[in-house]
């Protein structure tokens, strides 16, 4: 299964459609959003053609293909005019290890949030080599502690600390990020 993963939108017209060209482009079986959708938020500026409207309009249309967990900018009042389930604080996928992980079982428990909540400071119940997997910063990131993994695909639409407009995509057991264009920036086959 081939999984896109994408955070913070922020109700940018521009960028959800640049994520959704990206989206035609990788093929994915499911395109997971980490929150975040139409606000956005008082902490940052108006993000590149401000338009909510606009943007829960091109996620509705992929309403099936799209999983998502709540963000800190998400509320009851957005899940009225979204045609999917965005109220979840956080999900669990099971993706297979990668070629570079020699333990015993066949699959990885990736606990997937926004990351307001949970996050390096504040983890869930994780076992080792479980991945926390979360948005919420804007910045991307692949670091491995010592008993899991956090990985973050940093933002759509207002990346920050000189980061690109990018998601993240999970395929048999790999992880890479890319910018919107499609250029690989990091790996982890871990």
């Amino acid at each position: 299964m081939k999984l896109m993963i994408a955070s913070d939108i922020h109700g940018s017209a521009y960028y959800c459609r640049e994520l959704l060209r990206a989206w035609e482009r990788e093929q994915p079986d499911k395109l997971v959003l980490l929150g975040d959708l139409l606000y956005h938020g008082p902490r940052n500026d108006l993000p590149r053609e401000y338009a909510p409207k606009e943007v829960l309009s091109m996620l509705n249309g992929l309403r099936r293909e799209l999983l998502c967990v709540r963000g800190n900018c998400d509320t009851e009042v957005d899940q009225m005019v979204l045609e999917f389930p965005i109220m979840a604080d956080y999900a669990w996928l099971y993706v297979p290890r990668g070629r570079g992980d020699e333990r015993g079982t066949k699959e990885r428990m990736v606990f997937v949030t926004h990351g307001h909540v949970f996050h390096e400071e504040h983890l869930p119940m994780l076992k080792p080599g479980d991945i926390l997997l979360h948005g919420h910063t804007h910045v991307p990131v692949c670091r491995e502690h010592e008993t899991y993994i956090y990985m973050n695909p940093g933002s759509v639409s207002i990346p920050k600390e000189g980061s690109w407009h990018g998601y993240l995509v999970c395929q048999d057991g790999c992880f890479v990020w890319k910018d919107l264009e499609g250029a690989e920036k990091l790996r982890f086959e871990g």
